[in-house]
């Protein structure tokens, strides 16, 4: 993983002091200490996160880029100085982070601006991006559906062909099949950087150069990377990327679309309305440059300032030492549950396979719902079912996992109690069978 090869792990008295930042990790859950390692899924606040927001809506709380007093004005300065905290954090420009809801809405955000441009908006500058017959888009078979959704759709709508680079029966992606996937017709490539069901760790910056040197455009999934990885966006080289602020200790409701200055400039807005115009008459309208072109309407203005204070958290602790203190997690899981009889680990898990510190497991003749149930009596988080990722189980030969994703405040302890449970778990419903 990068930047986890000389970072220094953190300490037990560092993780103490972490954890005691989290409010809720000192909950009780079905008589138990909460063992909470559902993290990949959403991750958990520190009072500091917490407590910023909270600051903003009893002492600044107002309109941003609208008002000419003093309260609009330090919302204004406020929501803007978590764009550059944000921007710097993921190695990208102030003007090219757009905020958005999710990074749901970011990856559409991106397709439907493309749809918009297939369609003749835009003009001249948006002409480039245009879709139709005989035009490719390309994915993953390892894709949350929300990298996989909107580029079916998109090639639905503009009468591109969708297509797919699939995994192999272990779950690692068959990189051997991309040179007959790539071609002078692929437009545009979408992929994720860590699988959310795997923790496999794509080549970022080897794919995105191999889908340049086709001319096609990239766009990236980083919620799974954005959090817990050293991320320099710039470095990576690609055109679009989406994250969401509830994964990496900050508020639901707030995301980031990262795109290219060149892009954002010349595509299409998707969302229309206020606050993202220059000039409107009753014939038409003119739109302000991005990023504000991409933020129609009343901005998540809390959130993202929140959101802003979760990024000076994760700049305080170090995200290459959290990198470093993932990885020593993710091999002690994997290698407590190979250890486990009848339990098959979903994904590559040998020697030199970049993984982050998340397992998804399969128990042939246990639903994963039941075993998240046990789990839970003893107090132990954890998620289940298909993690928004159907196909990849499918191709899997399973419909649902039970995955485990540690972060920061995950302890060994932890990593522990959750191995310890799982053979009683297994036991329980064999006994029942």
């Amino acid at each position: 993983m990068s930047g986890t090869a000389t970072a220094e792990m953190l300490s037990a008295a560092e993780l103490a002091t972490i954890r005691a930042d989290f409010p809720i990790l000192a909950e009780r859950v079905n008589g138990h200490e909460l063992v909470y390692l559902d993290w990949g899924a959403t991750a958990q606040r520190p009072r500091q996160v917490i407590d910023a927001e909270v600051d903003y809506v009893e002492h600044r709380n107002s309109a941003v880029h609208r008002g000419a007093h003093t309260l609009a004005a330090e919302a204004t300065e406020e929501f803007e100085g978590a764009r550059a905290k944000v921007a710097a954090f993921v190695g990208a420009d102030e003007d090219e982070i757009v905020w958005t809801s999710n990074a749901t809405e970011a990856l559409n955000a991106v397709a439907y601006a493309i749809g918009n441009a297939s369609a003749g908006r835009g003009g001249a500058a948006a002409a480039r991006y245009r879709l139709g017959p005989g035009d490719e888009i390309l994915a993953t078979e390892l894709e949350h559906h929300a990298n996989l959704i909107p580029w079916q759709e998109l090639a639905a709508r503009t009468g591109a062909t969708f297509r797919y680079v699939p995994v192999d029966d272990e779950g690692a992606l068959r990189l051997d099949l991309l040179d007959g996937l790539l071609s002078a017709r692929t437009r545009l490539f979408a992929f994720t950087h860590v699988s959310n069901v795997t923790g496999q760790v794509l080549p970022v910056a080897e794919l995105t150069a191999r889908a340049h040197a086709v001319g096609a455009l990239v766009a990236l999934d980083a919620c799974q990377s954005a959090p817990h990885l050293p991320l320099d966006l710039h470095a990576l080289g690609v055109d679009f990327a989406a994250f969401s602020g509830h994964k990496m200790l900050g508020p639901t409701g707030v995301g980031a679309l990262y795109g290219r200055r060149e892009h954002l400039t010349a595509l299409p807005p998707f969302l229309t309305g206020g606050s993202m115009i220059t000039t409107v008459t009753m014939e038409g309208a003119e739109f302000l440059p991005p990023p504000q072109r991409f933020e129609a309407g009343t901005q998540r203005v809390s959130q993202a300032i929140a959101l802003g204070a979760a990024v000076d958290y994760l700049d305080a602790v170090g995200v290459d030492r959290i990198a470093a203190h993932e990885a020593a997690l993710g091999r002690r899981l994997v290698e407590g549950l190979r250890a486990i009889d009848g339990v098959r680990i979903l994904g590559p898990v040998g020697d030199g396979v970049e993984r982050t510190g998340l397992a998804a497991i399969d128990v042939p003749g246990i639903h994963a719902h039941d075993l998240g149930q046990f789990l839970d009596s003893r107090g132990i988080a954890v998620r289940v079912g298909h993690h928004c990722a159907q196909p990849l189980h499918r191709r899997l030969g399973t419909t649902a996992s039970t995955r485990a994703s540690a972060y920061l405040a995950t302890t060994p302890d932890e990593v522990d109690a959750y191995l310890a449970a799982l053979p009683e778990a297994i036991e329980f419903f064999r006994r029942l069978a």
